[in-house]
């Protein structure tokens, strides 16, 4: 598996693979999927210092994306502050791409002039709370029933690492 900041060519494989995860319950709070049109705003905004990450396989398969999103942009007091989101196709999952993306930007939080990592998750999904707390993101706080789906509310959990 190779690691790489993303390219323009890879933003089908990128919005597929968040359309999976939009279809599937409580991995995020998106509850429509998107076009990669829709989505070309939000890729154009990560550059420089918030990039998105994609695991690329030995076929040139996007298996995964992470993006380093602002955490409350405009606020200068939390311009060392980033938000981490990440993504792994239905067919790679459970093989540890999520854990080398989450890793590789973990490594390369100085470069991206970053001093602390958020990361928010809805707390149904268990999947993510392992691999955060398995990497060392420790929870920082809970939003009870903020998020509301079909069968009923569902908290927020906010993890965060900070670089050492």
């Amino acid at each position: 598996m190779h690691i790489r900041t993303a390219q323009k060519e890879d933003l089908a494989a990128i919005t597929a693979i968040h359309n999976q995860a939009i279809n599937r319950p409580y991995t995020n709070a998106y509850t429509e999927i998107f076009d990669p049109n829709e989505r070309l705003n939000w890729f154009q905004e990560h550059t420089g210092n918030c990039p998105i990450y994609v695991a690329e396989t030995s076929d040139h398969e996007i298996a995964g994306w992470l993006s380093v999103s602002p955490y409350r942009s405009g606020r200068a007091a939390l311009q060392h502050t980033k938000e981490v989101s990440y993504y792994v196709h239905e067919q790679h999952q459970k093989r540890g791409v999520a854990t080398q993306l989450l890793r590789f930007a973990m490594d390369h939080i100085k470069e991206l002039d970053t001093k602390v990592y958020i990361a928010i998750v809805l707390d149904k999904n268990t999947p993510s709370i392992e691999l955060l707390k398995k990497n060392g993101f420790a929870l920082w706080g809970h939003l009870p029933g903020i998020a509301y789906f079909n069968d009923g509310p569902c908290g927020h959990l906010y993890f965060g690492w900070t670089a050492g």
